[in-house]
């Protein structure tokens, strides 16, 4: 499966945020979306996920030679800042949220095993979710969209409001998702993008390019990145 990105723009009055994006992502990738503060990376992610109207382009979804537009449900989103119900318990909405979409989802876990997959502990889940911190808040948003699997995982800056050993264990999970997504990662932190991500592209001035790591040791790497963060011509 690809997703084809054709000639995105995007602009806000007569500030230019997407100038001119043309990209194909592939099933089986985790993408590290760099970009500076203000470069258009949750703009990028809004505008794939139909949250805001787009000027111009195309999404294409590409599977078995066969071509189609891209549609709602094929997005996942997890926003850097979680959004939910905070009158209900964990459990309450996570079992309300599998009541509602039990004829789009194959559930292949129970709800204690999703819990334990998020390692959610008993007394957390019939907590209030107004009671849970940014990090476990966050976990929620992450796990009703693993549970609904869209083929297309965009998510921004999601593993900031977790603590290190956390961090590492959602880490392993997208490693593992993988597979049989397409995963876009958006963060400002280099060197977690390039521990987990497959690929790095680079959102700088409006268009995304990919950063070529063969052959380049770490810190050769790391200067590459931020050389075209720069603006800077590698050499």
């Amino acid at each position: 499966m690809q997703l084809i990105i054709e000639c995105l723009k995007k602009s806000f009055e007569d500030k230019i945020v997407l100038k001119d994006i043309s990209f194909t992502f592939e099933k089986g990738k985790i993408y590290g979306l760099l970009g500076r503060n203000g470069a258009g990376k949750t703009t990028f992610f809004n505008c794939l996920n139909e949250d805001i109207k787009i000027d111009s382009g195309s999404f294409t979804i590409v599977e078995n030679d066969v071509s189609r537009k891209l549609k709602n449900e094929d997005i996942g989103y997890v926003l850097s800042t979680p959004v939910v119900p905070e009158f209900l318990t964990a459990k309450e909405f996570l079992t309300f949220f599998i009541d509602i979409n039990k004829d789009k989802i194959n559930m292949n876990k129970n709800i204690d095993e999703y819990f334990e997959m998020m390692r959610i502990d008993e007394k957390d889940q019939n907590k209030l979710l107004k009671d849970y911190s940014h990090g476990m808040k966050n976990k929620m948003q992450m796990l009703i969209n693993f549970i609904a699997n869209p083929s297309i995982l965009l998510m921004d800056e999601p593993l900031t409001s977790f603590d290190v050993v956390v961090a590492d264990e959602m880490k392993k999970l997208l490693k593992e998702l993988r597979t049989d997504h397409i995963i876009i990662f958006s963060t400002h932190i280099m060197e977690l993008a390039i521990d987990l991500c497959d690929e790095i592209v680079i959102l700088n001035d409006g268009v995304i390019s990919e950063i070529d790591k063969a052959d380049l040791s770490n810190d050769e790497f790391k200067i590459k990145i931020i050389n075209q963060l720069k603006g800077v011509d590698n050499v």
